[in-house]
């Protein structure tokens, strides 16, 4: 029985070869997120997940950047960087398991250039798929 949520999804994206796409719902399986074009590259690396407070640091510095900007597949409402691989969320009907920190990127430095350094520990962590399903917008998140 899942315990009480620790944040929701806020918003949703993919990747395709024509920019990022900002849908209703995410499907994934143990592959990752169905038509992102970094599906089945890298399972170590298959989902994503962002905090808006990253945004939010961002912004307090003085740095304007969309949502999406990050590259992630989840923006919630949680700060999940403490979490250790290993650990489990719940994500709808989608069982994740954090896999690593996010590395730097320099494409942050397309947005703004002191992004990087800003986010070098705040940007994301990459997730894998343990059990398939979709996601859809303001589901909860339960971590297990």
């Amino acid at each position: 029985m899942l315990s009480n949520p620790i944040g929701k999804v806020l918003e949703l994206f993919y990747s395709t070869n024509d920019g990022r796409v900002n849908p209703d719902k995410l499907t994934l399986d143990k592959k990752g997120v169905i038509e992102d074009k970094y599906y089945n590259k890298n399972i170590q690396r298959s989902v994503l997940i962002a905090t808006k407070e990253s945004y939010d640091l961002a912004q307090y510095h003085g740095i304007d950047a969309a949502y999406s900007a990050l590259g992630e597949n989840l923006l919630i409402d949680y700060n999940p960087y403490h979490l250790k691989p290993g650990a489990r969320l719940q994500v709808g009907e989608v069982l994740l398991e954090i896999s690593q920190n996010c590395t730097l990127c320099n494409s942050l430095a397309k947005v703004d250039a002191r992004l990087p350094k800003l986010l070098k520990d705040d940007r994301g962590i990459f997730a894998k798929v343990i059990s398939s399903g979709n996601i859809v917008k303001d589901d909860n998140i339960f971590l297990l």
